[in-house]
């Protein structure tokens, strides 16, 4: 069974995010979306939130499994017995960090591969940091988020201002 582990904190979850979800569908038996859970971090939605979201926004897929996990990626692939981690690319800055990511993850497990996917045109410049920006200044960013995070996200950033 070939299996790709999609990680990513997805605070919130995207257009962009889901066209690389329905996308590595065709090409996996199954995708791990696995929400990254960073104590030292804190996001604007929690875990379950965000685990919530993705599972609405995942439902018309089959494939498709919504998990979560703490600490090095390379244990999570172990765990969830993936055979390549699925890494998105909008910009170049992207693939330096992202290449820097792979060589670790490698180094720490031979048997980690990095895929790495660009986003359809339409969604090459949507990120969860400017999708809140947007919100958090009452702009429209609607077209950017599936349905179920534009409610969830105007009442998160109401109670925060």
């Amino acid at each position: 069974m070939r299996r790709v582990l999609y990680p990513g904190s997805f605070d919130p979850v995207t257009n962009g995010h889901l066209d690389l979800i329905r996308r590595a569908g065709k090409l996996f038996d199954e995708v791990y979306v696995a929400v990254a859970v960073n104590c030292e971090k804190s996001g604007l939605f929690s875990a379950d939130e965000r685990i919530e979201m993705l599972t609405e926004s995942c439902r018309e897929f089959s494939n498709i499994k919504i998990i979560s996990f703490q600490g090095l990626l390379v244990d999570a692939i172990k765990n969830y017995h993936a055979n390549a981690v699925l890494r998105g690319l909008r910009a170049f800055s992207d693939f330096e960090y992202e290449l820097q990511m792979a060589l670790m993850n490698r180094k720490l497990s031979e048997d980690c591969e990095t895929i790495f996917m660009m986003p359809s045109s339409d969604n090459s410049f949507v990120s969860s940091r400017l999708i809140k920006e947007i919100a958090a200044f009452n702009g429209d960013f609607a077209g950017f988020v599936p349905a179920v995070v534009v409610d969830k996200l105007k009442s998160k950033i109401k109670l925060e201002v």
